[in-house]
């Protein structure tokens, strides 16, 4: 299955998941009266109106190249991930501003129902297994509007765990669990808003990948036999996906066909890496004095080897 099928795939699935959530747990508030019940179904009609804009921008963020987006729709998604931490923040601050006003009103009452209890636990392992669902083919598919969903369905089995406490408390007598149960689940709700921002954040101003991509690509580079090193290798995300710019360095009295195939077997490498967009490399000849030394670039190149370093030559041996 392609990145494109995956991801939209995962957008209709946590479309119908919500809307079939919205009228389980409508019908259950409707038959048990429960606050409970009803705040998570409310909870769940959030998220399926929101799961219809997610849906609109995978379909957008998976459309083909065009004159206008010749590197395609990708870096649309960081966009739709804010778009879902706003909705997390909404969610959020209407569950600890219901938590607080509730508990200081007094108005904490009502009683357990074995229906409630039921419908939530079915509401939690619903969402578990979205998030689950969700953060694979997020993680596999670089996909961060995916995985802030993901991180949403996680945000849903707090919320419905609280809903349970509270419900289970009032059955035993102590309904005032419910109000506070939902006040200490509000925090975890604002934090992964937070997470959301954070990394896509990182997305959009151009932010360097992890130090492990990093030092692959910089290997890789170096692997090739008549690569005698690199410098000024420049990688960020241009949306989801990552642009590499680098100096391989070789001997001058290569033809000009030779450089250009190592140029090409140098990029068809790094390009193989999932996270990698475009590559661009420029070719270095011994002769020009441009070979120079690169302490970022000899750092990465033996990122992760145990063995004693690499010594690059200098002077006039290299």
């Amino acid at each position: 299955m392609d990145r494109k099928t995956a991801v939209r795939r995962v957008g209709l699935v946590v479309l119908v998941v919500n809307a079939l959530l919205v009228a389980v747990k409508g019908a259950t508030w409707l038959a048990t009266g429960s606050l409970a019940v009803q705040s998570e179904a409310i909870n769940s009609l959030t998220d399926t109106v929101y799961s219809l804009v997610v849906l609109a921008g995978l379909y957008i963020t998976t459309q083909p190249p065009d004159f206008e987006h010749p590197h395609g729709h990708e870096r649309i998604e960081p966009f739709v991930s804010l778009f879902i931490a706003v909705g997390v923040f909404v969610v959020g601050g209407a569950v600890l501003w219901q938590s607080v006003t509730t508990v200081l009103a007094g108005s904490y009452t009502g009683g357990g129902s074995l229906l409630a209890v039921g419908v939530l636990v079915f509401g939690a392992l619903a969402k578990y297994l979205l998030y689950r669902y969700c953060l694979a083919v997020g993680q596999e598919r670089h996909s961060p509007a995916v995985v802030a969903t993901a991180l949403d369905n996680r945000n849903d089995i707090l919320t419905a765990a609280a809903a349970l406490v509270g419900v289970v408390g009032a059955g035993l007598g102590y309904p005032v669990l419910d109000p506070l149960a939902a006040g200490v689940v509000s925090f975890g709700i604002l934090y992964t808003g937070v997470e959301i921002v954070r990394d896509n954040v990182s997305y959009l101003v151009g932010a360097a990948p992890p130090e492990e991509l990093r030092a692959e690509i910089v290997q890789r580079a170096l692997s090739h036999p008549d690569v005698r090193g690199a410098h000024d290798v420049i990688a960020h995300y241009v949306g989801p996906e990552i642009d590499v710019s680098l100096h391989i360095e070789v001997e001058g009295e290569l033809t000009l066909l030779e450089a250009h195939r190592i140029e090409t077997d140098v990029i068809e490498s790094i390009r193989e890496l999932d996270a990698v967009d475009d590559v661009f490399v420029h070719v270095d000849p011994k002769e020009l004095g441009e070979w120079k030394e690169d302490e970022e670039t000899d750092r990465l190149a033996n990122f992760g080897v145990d063995e004693s370093p690499v010594e690059r030559p200098t002077g006039e041996n290299r």
